[in-house]
């Protein structure tokens, strides 16, 4: 189970104990820290008690905020020994941006670079540091400065400077500007559009005048002139921004239209390639007829991992098997020797009557934990390769983990009740320790039942491997509970909220979904009405018992509408049924290839994920064994997905 807060605060006084922490100064000294954070933050000085707080392991919290209120009035030197003091803490990078980002707007160049570690993150400070770095590394701040400037959205006001003096040595001339109109233009931000064709000259006039044409009629594309701007210089930037915008507006009529067009025009190979390759997509997206032949002829030359994918996934769902293999032999060899292509490489010469190479791609697939590689291994009739990770560590061991800064500060930010620092602080101490140091913390979390900042932290410390700490037995007592209640299988339920929550009790979707299996309110609201219990309402929702005993039975639901089908209950929790009924329209024989045919990635992913995720979760709990473990049911694996696996209702 989650530990509850009242468990957080005694496993963390009995911490202090085997440390030697004076718990009864410890306890008054948080409370202090508490109002003096948020006096910082609001910039009441006069009420934070300073000898409260004296000495307290969050005390560099109130110094970050005292710091960054005097900026850009604080020498380099100051700014730096702070970073230098809390070198282990997000504190010093967090100081580090503020600085960049006052000394930029302050024109204190000297003190910028002072400090600076590299090109900061986000597009004002980057304009800040390039416009320092100018007279320093002319050549590398203006190759980033027309980075900067290439794109087509309206950059912040500190980038105005580096900009300025870019035109005014012209590093941004004419072409680029044109460039970057057309930039905007495909993005449909008109105002910066226009903003940019005004700082053209007269030379231009032809080409803003077709962009106006093509604007209010995408047609007229193929009577531009092949040949726009002084020395033609607009032309390869407005067809292909003027391409990609009819390709997505209306795939058939652009396609005609390019190859109307395309004969006539002197395009390099490079400027034609992005054309053809956003136009190559969208015709096998959208399943534009006629175009097959187009597609294959200029495939081998647009480098695209994404039109490859969609080329072999037509030749599945036609069930070409040459064709399959013809064109993954076109991918590029790191994407060939996935466990996913690799299967279908098996698949389709197994088809075909290859037996032999057949196994063979089966093999090197079955070497990776994933869902095909857990379906190849299933056509060998071998056991999965989990290739499970085994860490160990004493309790010895985590009381030294205990009294390290980091862990000591993100234990007392969760005294107080701020989880998000307490998150950044943790990570923070991941992604900048040893592998060895990053697994103690691992460790320390699992012990302290820190569910969902265990997961983060094999993500964090790219331990893919360490499955005992990727996919821990969070609320495994409520998962059996109500899967043995609801006729659930636990592990699918395990595997779904893995993958929707990574146990983030409080998780919110953008689209609103809530806490562990992340149900939609409406959703709650229907299966409690259904359960003949209250409306819990958006924050109810969010009890990790509700939730999970509303997510069962929704599951539930789905299943039943499947006649128990997983796979097709998986896809039903991600896209909604509605879409999964439309998908099994198409008939298609083997669960393999439905999979396939899923056309939205997100919901071919998620399917894929939950069904690998389960088989970890059930091979775990054997101790790490999966004899007797397997991907689907042999009903599962055989049946048809077509609309008979629809329950009569």
């Amino acid at each position: 189970m989650q530990a509850s807060p009242f468990r957080s605060t005694l496993r963390s006084l009995c911490t202090a104990v085997l440390v030697g922490l004076p718990v009864v100064s410890w306890a008054a000294s948080d409370a202090a820290m508490r109002d003096a954070l948020e006096a910082a933050r609001q910039q009441q000085w006069q009420q934070i008690d300073e000898r409260a707080i004296e000495g307290h392991v969050l005390s560099g919290y109130v110094e970050y905020h005292r710091l960054r209120n005097q900026l850009p009035n604080l020498s380099s030197n100051q700014v730096q020994r702070f970073i230098d003091q809390y070198a282990d803490s997000p504190l010093s990078e967090w100081l580090r941006g503020q600085a960049i980002a006052n000394y930029g707007y302050a024109g204190r160049y000297g003190d910028l670079l002072a400090i600076a570690n590299g090109e900061p993150a986000g597009a004002a400070r980057q304009c800040y540091y390039y416009t320092a770095l100018l007279d320093r590394e002319p050549q590398q701040a203006r190759e980033a400065g027309l980075k900067l400037w290439r794109v087509g959205s309206s950059q912040p006001d500190a980038c105005n400077t580096l900009f300025s003096r870019l035109r005014a040595d012209g590093t941004i001339n004419a072409t680029a500007i044109w460039e970057r109109k057309m930039l905007a233009w495909q993005a449909g931000e008109e105002r910066l559009s226009s903003y940019l064709g005004g700082l053209l000259s007269g030379q231009w006039q032809t080409a803003r005048d077709t962009v106006k044409l093509v604007n209010n009629n995408s047609r007229a594309i193929t009577s531009a002139p092949a040949c726009l701007g002084p020395e033609c210089a607009a032309s390869a930037a407005f067809y292909k921004a003027a391409m990609q915008r009819y390709t997505r507006e209306n795939t058939p009529a652009a396609f005609a239209a390019w190859q109307e067009v395309s004969p006539r025009l002197n395009l390099a190979p490079a400027d034609r390639q992005p054309i053809e390759e956003e136009l190559a997509f969208y015709t096998l997206v959208r399943d534009v007829p006629g175009t097959t032949a187009w597609v294959d002829s200029v495939l081998p030359s647009l480098d695209s991992e994404r039109v490859l994918e969609l080329r072999v996934r037509r030749a599945l769902a036609e069930r070409q098997w040459t064709e399959v293999i013809h064109w993954i032999a076109e991918m590029s060899a790191s994407q060939q020797k996935s466990s996913r292509w690799q299967y279908w490489l098996a698949r389709a010469n197994e088809q075909l009557g290859n037996q032999g190479a057949a196994e063979a791609r089966y093999r090197q697939a079955a070497t990776d934990r994933s869902f095909y590689g857990f379906a190849a291994a299933e056509r060998l009739n071998q056991p999965y390769q989990l290739n499970l990770e085994r860490n160990h560590f004493d309790e010895a061991s985590r009381q030294h983990t205990a009294q390290l800064p980091a862990v000591q500060r993100t234990e007392a930010l969760l005294r107080i009740g701020e989880e998000g620092l307490a998150n950044s602080e943790w990570l923070h101490a991941v992604k900048n320790g040893s592998p060895e140091q990053a697994r103690a913390l691992a460790d320390y979390a699992a012990h302290q039942q820190w569910h969902a900042r265990l997961v983060q932290t094999t993500i964090a410390g790219e331990m893919w491997d360490a499955l005992d700490w990727r996919f821990p037995p969070a609320y495994r007592d409520s998962f059996l509970h109500w899967g043995r209640l609801t006729g659930v299988d636990p592990y699918l339920l395990m595997a779904i909220t893995r993958r929707e929550s990574a146990y983030n009790p409080v998780a919110l979707s953008p689209a609103g979904a809530r806490g562990l299996m992340q149900l939609m309110p409406g959703t709650a609201t229907q299966v409690s009405r259904q359960l003949g219990i209250s409306d819990p309402g958006p924050y109810g929702v969010l009890d990790p018992e509700l939730n999970i005993r509303l997510g069962s039975t929704y599951l539930r639901d789905k299943l039943e509408r499947y006649q128990g089908n997983r796979l097709a209950a998986a896809a039903a929790y991600n896209a909604g049924p509605g879409r999964v009924d439309q998908w099994l329209g198409s008939g298609v024989e083997s669960f393999d290839l439905f999979v396939e045919s899923i056309p939205f990635r997100e919901t071919r992913d998620y399917v894929q994920a939950v069904l690998s995720y389960r088989v970890i979760f059930e091979s775990l709990t054997n101790g790490g064994n999966s004899e007797g473990v397997s991907l689907l049911s042999d009903n599962e694996k055989m049946v048809r997905y077509d609309r008979a696996l629809l329950a009569r209702r």
